[in-house]
């Protein structure tokens, strides 16, 4: 498994571009510099009044695949 932590802090009013589909991924910046490309609906159980805010560990196999995102 990898692991790959970083943190958020978009507005509920940016995020809802995402969810009403004007933009489908959202990139983030991990921790170790590393740029990750992941799909809107990924965040939505995560999304509160204030938006989309907070550490996540994003958790992927050995091919890369997606296993899994949390809030930490």
């Amino acid at each position: 498994m990898n692991y790959y932590y970083f943190s958020l802090n978009i507005p509920y009013q940016v995020y809802l571009t995402h969810y009403n589909g004007a933009a489908n991924n959202i990139v983030v910046m991990t921790d170790n510099g590393l740029r990750l490309q992941l799909p809107a609906t990924r965040f939505r159980p995560f999304v509160t009044q204030l938006g989309l805010k907070g550490r996540f560990r994003l958790t992927t196999d050995q091919n890369s695949k997606f296993v899994k995102l949390e809030v930490l």
